[in-house]
């Protein structure tokens, strides 16, 4: 059983209270509601309750739950909705064409309060713990004040990357502070990248102690990686109100936030105190087995309840049946998203991330014993396959959630922020070791020589490197939904989301790089009769492999494909003018005037 949220009682009723029947179905009250702060937070028991307090935000219905996993992060250069075709808000959220009262996001209990209302709930806790808790490094108070600076930081930095500039509170809320405008992002950042600098003084390593031993408490390396990750953001290219540029604040220059991100990736690759894991497959499994030991890859997790928590039912593998051998999650559950369709063929064949990454069938129907088989689909719908209830040891019973949880942060994303902060610093050289060890997991033995050591070697000038680790961020985290920070950080947008355009154009034609693609699948049933034998998938497998197999036509041609190619973003709507969503029109209208939309949205 994964680990429960324990929360001592109504620590404070002002912010506990509006979540008190979420609170009564996922965490355990053990403490009458008049506790004061200073009982509280003198306390470690009580103040540990108050600090898991703060994660309940991110299970709300509307919050990370049901509204910011599933929609935030589509559509990039890799990755979509794969109705992004079907015109409604649900595809408005991922085709750049929101509209400040998108009815799947206007409304009071939205990601957005969630966020605002976990990182009031912080705020609480880092006041009290401040005052009354005598936090100090190696402390039970000095790793809760750690941990309350960490997860505020995280909710400001998804905020940032949802919406941009949004009002800076940090501070209980007052009578005088109820009402606020917008900040700078500029300063946000600059405080929650400080935060996490005290912060990585006072939390552990991975296993150091018995409350690091779970990747769904805070540890030093993953505060140093999340650190590493907002510098880059931070100073790279981004929407402001003015147009895209990088931050004219000094402090977050690309020399100093740089260099930030390489000393603090650095020291998590030499502390030792994670790694990746031994395959890209058994990383996932584990993933999927709901693993959360501290200390391998996964650096930090946003914890579900088994109840709670929607990765698989949004984006797992598709199962078509309500119950099969493998769920009983409810019909049609999974393949919301998936990755491109020319995604697999991008790969190199021998990449062993690519079969784990992209999968083209889905689970049909439920026969006899409820046993569901595997089918193929068409050409432009794939299933992300990093998310799978097959390789669950939990049967999921529930018909609204799977309770996995969100893999926040892992090593690999440090090891290639190392990679690119090296390179711009350092120069090309520094950055092979970083990105051999990334590729070293992906190739077999035998590939080692040419696609590690001569891959890499070959990239020995800054921007032949720059353009290796773009697209190596792209082979290991299609599906993770990091793609599109990154991109934008990048100033590469729109230029990589018109490039994939024309790949599926490509695609669809049987042109440039893909004009050897085969026409035909050809397949069978594996010994289990439900696993399915695919020929014709790789470049090459043309040839009928026998009467054994059946076959399908494995093309995408027509008004359809060109509809569904379009859709990749709103014709007529430039991405890079539409980087975030607006703030939702409920938002603005209860701000009392404080409140306003930027980037085009401000007649909406």
């Amino acid at each position: 059983m994964k680990h429960k949220l324990i929360i001592a009682g109504l620590i404070i009723s002002s912010l506990f209270s509006s979540c008190q029947q979420f609170e009564d179905d996922y965490l355990e009250t053990d403490a009458p509601s008049t506790l004061k702060p200073e009982l509280i937070f003198s306390d470690a028991e009580l103040a540990k309750g108050a600090v898991d307090g703060i994660k309940v935000p991110f299970a709300e219905t509307n919050s990370y739950r049901g509204r910011f996993l599933p929609y935030y992060g589509l559509n990039t250069d890799v990755e979509w909705y794969n109705a992004s075709q079907t015109a409604g808000d649900k595809a408005d959220l991922c085709v750049y064409n929101a509209s400040p009262s998108n009815t799947e996001m206007n409304n009071i209990t939205n990601a957005y309060a969630m966020m605002y209302m976990g990182i009031e709930r912080a705020n609480i806790c880092i006041d009290g713990i401040r005052k009354f808790g005598n936090p100090k490094p190696d402390t039970a108070m000095g790793q809760l004040l750690g941990e309350a600076l960490t997860l505020r930081a995280i909710y400001y930095a998804d905020l940032l990357r949802a919406w941009g500039d949004v009002p800076a509170r940090f501070e209980p809320i007052t009578t005088a502070t109820l009402y606020l405008p917008k900040s700078s992002r500029d300063v946000i950042y600059k405080q929650i990248i400080a935060d996490l600098g005290e912060a990585s003084t006072l939390v552990a390593w991975p296993n150091a102690t018995a409350y690091t031993s779970t990747v769904e408490h805070v540890n030093k390396a993953f505060v140093k990686g999340f650190r590493a990750r907002l510098a880059l953001a931070a100073s790279g290219y981004q929407q402001y109100p003015d147009g895209v540029r990088r931050s004219t604040d000094p402090e977050l220059s690309v020399a100093t936030m740089y260099a930030l991100a390489l000393k603090e990736s650095r020291e998590v690759i030499q502390s030792g105190s994670a790694h990746l894991e031994s395959t890209f497959e058994g990383l996932w499994r584990k993933y999927n087995e709901e693993v959360t030991t501290a200390g391998g890859e996964s650096l930090w997790e946003l914890p579900f309840a088994d109840g709670r928590g929607r990765m698989l039912f949004t984006f797992a593998v598709k199962h078509t049946a309500a119950v099969d051998q493998f769920q009983a999650n409810g019909a049609n559950r999974g393949g919301v998203a998936g990755p491109l369709p020319f995604v697999f063929y991008d790969y190199d064949q021998t990449d062993t991330r690519r079969d784990v990454t992209c999968v083209p069938y889905k689970y049909g129907a439920a026969g006899a014993n409820n046993i569901a088989k595997q089918e193929l689909g068409t050409l432009d719908t794939w299933y992300f396959g990093k998310y799978r209830y097959e390789w669950m040891k939990r049967y999921v019973t529930s018909t609204n959630d799977d309770g996995v949880n969100k893999m926040y942060m892992r090593y690999a994303e440090v090891l290639l922020i190392a990679a690119e902060t090296a390179n711009e610093l350092e120069g090309p050289s520094a950055a092979m070791p970083y990105l051999k060890e990334i590729r070293r997991r992906s190739f077999s033995a035998a590939d080692q020589a040419v696609k590690v050591e001569n891959y890499v070697n070959s990239k020995n000038s800054k921007d032949a490197m720059f353009t290796a680790i773009v697209d190596e961020n792209k082979y290991e985290f299609t599906g993770e939904m990091e793609r599109k920070q990154n991109l934008i950080r990048w100033n590469l947008l729109k230029v990589k989301l018109d490039e994939a355009k024309q790949k599926m154009a490509d695609l669809s034609a049987r042109t440039g790089n893909y004009a050897t693609v085969p026409a035909t699948l050809y397949y069978k049933y594996r010994t289990d009769n439900v696993s399915l034998d695919i020929y014709g998938l790789n470049r090459g497998e043309t040839t009928n492999p026998g009467a054994t197999y059946s076959s399908i036509t494995w093309t995408w041609t027509g008004t359809a494909a060109d509809t569904k190619i379009n859709s990749l973003y709103k014709t007529g709507v430039n991405p890079d003018n539409r980087q975030f969503w607006p703030i939702w029109k409920v938002f603005i209208d209860g701000s009392n005037g404080q409140l306003k939309n930027d980037y085009g949205y401000e007649n909406l």
